[in-house]
């Protein structure tokens, strides 16, 4: 009878193993063609920015092409000066000779971001690691040469980066091994699929061609009048420029990595029977048309807003019981955390997976996140500030060849004993050269190795994103994954509540205290 029932019993569950397994296929068939009905209802959104956007590009691109133009080969080809008052008696070179220092910018940028993405996928681990370590390092090396060459108040700026990013660090070092474990699975998964690295060099040549018009304009400017006020303003608007159009391209690149691998989490698989083809085709055309207003919108605020929210996350978790400290913190938090709720990363990929505007997808986003709790997990996590680290590592790395670069063809130097005296002779000759073309360049390296960085960073929100829509698509991608995840997650829950019940208990105290001391 036992054995009859234990055979009765393991019938009925394969009966309904089978029927559950028929179930979700008969689900994600469904699933896949609501999308592809979805997708041919799909609208355009936030239209006027992308026009915003486009005109800027154009506006500006001819502004940069007269400036460049006007100092190249001979000096004040255009007139400017008679028109603008711009050109003065303070000239420096031409067009050509400032066009060359970032030329070199853009190739050690590239050549950054580029052996940057390859080493990620053959050492991640050690490549993270390196980017958490290196930033502070090389900060206060900088901030060493600086006062060596008596440039105290970028000595103290660079020491104040240093101190804290090393600060950060020490905040957030417990975080860092779950860190490293989704870095990990994210390229994983950018490995899995090869065309997202095509996607990642295409957009970065595509930068490098911007590039080429901005650092032409940018070379007239300062060749023009380099101590000019106004000569500081149009590079300001220049670099504003340059930080939105980069920011905008990043995220597209974001959008079209995150649509691919959604869908690879959601079929199985790339080479799953039930996966759309030309996927990739697919969902660069919606970034590039329906949805590129809301991507030009996001990129204006989204990565100001998140970088706030990093800093303030980690001093709140460092400032113990300073009530009055802890309170300005709190406010400043709650006020970041409500502008997070309309400006995150995450709603890139509800743009990618559902078409909708940039507010509208934010705002799910989070609040998927955070009704399903993944908000904590979010949290906790560090991977967007650990590749953050590595982007502003590379634009440094650029800004410092370019600048070192120009100080030594400035000052002319010929032997040995003149460069140990190098940071000294700028000093005293062309300081604001090197200055003004380190910093642009460094801008240059910042937006050329966060395009590779970009890459990973969009499979880390997909796995977020994925997770809080159904955990079975991290289960059945890697189960080993799931369960640290799911492990991770109930541990912060219980965390957050610990630490809740402690709050409300300290009140309740605070209060009884108060009410006996008033007796």
């Amino acid at each position: 009878m036992e054995s009859s029932a234990f055979s009765s019993s393991s019938s009925d569950s394969g009966t309904i193993a089978a029927s559950d397994q028929n179930a979700e296929r008969s689900r994600r068939s469904g699933d896949a063609h609501d999308a592809a009905t979805f997708e041919q209802s799909r609208r355009w959104h936030d239209i006027l920015w992308a026009g915003i956007f486009i005109i800027h590009l154009i506006f500006l691109g001819i502004i940069m092409a007269v400036f460049g133009f006007d100092t190249f080969k001979h000096r004040d080809r255009l007139k400017l000066g008679w028109f603008t008052g711009l050109l003065r008696t303070h000239k420096h070179g031409l067009t050509e000779d400032y066009w060359s220092h970032y030329a070199v910018a853009g190739g050690v940028g590239t050549v950054l971001g580029v052996s940057w993405l390859l080493l990620l996928g053959f050492r991640a681990n050690q490549m993270m690691k390196l980017s958490v370590h290196i930033l502070t390092t090389y900060l206060a090396v900088i901030s060493v040469l600086c006062f060596w060459a008596l440039q105290i108040f970028w000595g103290m700026f660079f020491a104040i980066g240093a101190a804290l990013q090393f600060l950060y660090v020490i905040s957030v070092i417990d975080r860092l091994p779950f860190t490293m474990l989704v870095l990990q699975k994210a390229m994983k998964m950018v490995c899995s699929l090869p065309e997202i690295m095509r996607v990642a060099y295409a957009f970065m040549l595509v930068v490098l061609l911007w590039m080429a018009l901005w650092s032409f304009g940018t070379s007239g400017v300062v060749a023009s009048s380099l101590f000019s006020v106004r000569c500081w303003w149009v590079l300001l608007i220049f670099s504003v420029s340059l930080f939105w159009t980069g920011a905008v391209l990043c995220n597209t690149v974001h959008v079209i990595v995150s649509g691919m691998v959604f869908l690879n989490l959601i079929h199985g698989g790339r080479d799953a029977t039930s996966t759309p083809a030309n996927s990739l085709i697919r969902s660069l055309r919606y970034a590039l048309t329906k949805s590129f207003g809301s991507i030009c919108y996001g990129s204006l605020f989204t990565a100001a807003i998140r970088t706030l929210r990093w800093e303030i996350r980690g001093v709140r978790s460092k400032i113990g019981n300073n009530e009055c400290l802890l309170c300005c913190v709190d406010f400043l938090f709650h006020l970041v955390e409500t502008l997070v709720r309309f400006f995150n990363k995450y709603g890139y990929v509800q743009i990618a997976v559902n078409g909708k505007s940039f507010n509208r997808s934010a705002r799910d986003a989070w609040e998927l996140l955070q009704s399903t709790g993944v908000e904590a997990l979010v949290a906790y996590d560090c991977s967007g500030a650990v590749l953050l680290m590595g982007t502003i590592c590379g634009g440094l790395i650029t800004g410092t060849c370019s600048a070192v670069w120009a100080g030594f063809r400035f000052t002319n130097i010929d032997r040995f004993t003149d460069i140990v005296q190098f940071t000294v002779i700028v000093q005293f000759t062309d300081i604001d050269r090197v200055f003004i073309i380190g910093t642009t360049s460094m801008l240059m390296g910042m937006v050329l190795v966060g395009l590779a960085m970009v890459v990973v960073e969009s499979a880390v929100t997909c796995i977020y994103i994925c997770y809080a829509e159904d955990p079975l698509l991290i289960q059945r991608w890697d189960a080993e994954f799931f369960n640290q995840m799911s492990e991770t997650l109930h541990q912060r829950v219980q965390h957050r509540s610990a630490r809740t019940r402690e709050v409300v208990t300290n009140s309740q105290l605070d209060y009884r205290v108060r009410q006996c001391t008033s007796f």
